[in-house]
């Protein structure tokens, strides 16, 4: 339920940072900087979801044990895998989705 109010938070914030716009060249206030952290936020949800999404539909990576945080279109992967070509391949589908930046793989091999 917490997560269902903050995406409902985060929808909103983000809805608001696209609906005002600065007409002037002035710094942005805090109201501003907040909305931009709000739609960063939403950017690197969307990321992390297509990054799940594509690890758990490839056969190689499965992503059962695969967690993946996103900050500033940066990807972290960490978790365990059973094989090097599991983990060289997540690196992999990581890097091929839109909007990925680079890839932090900490995946570990399970023994």
């Amino acid at each position: 339920m917490k997560y269902i109010a903050r995406w409902i938070l985060v929808a909103m914030m983000g809805a608001a940072a696209a609906a005002c716009s600065m007409n002037d060249e002035k710094a942005a206030g805090p109201a501003e900087e907040t909305a931009a952290n709000a739609g960063r936020v939403v950017d690197d949800s969307v990321i992390t979801g297509k990054v799940k999404a594509a690890l758990v539909a490839d056969p190689t990576t499965k992503a059962h044990q695969i967690t993946v945080e996103t900050f500033k279109g940066v990807v972290q992967l960490s978790g365990f895998v059973d094989t090097s070509e599991a983990r060289s391949r997540a690196t992999q589908v990581a890097q091929e989705v839109e909007g990925v930046k680079s890839v932090k793989n900490e995946l570990a091999l399970r023994n």
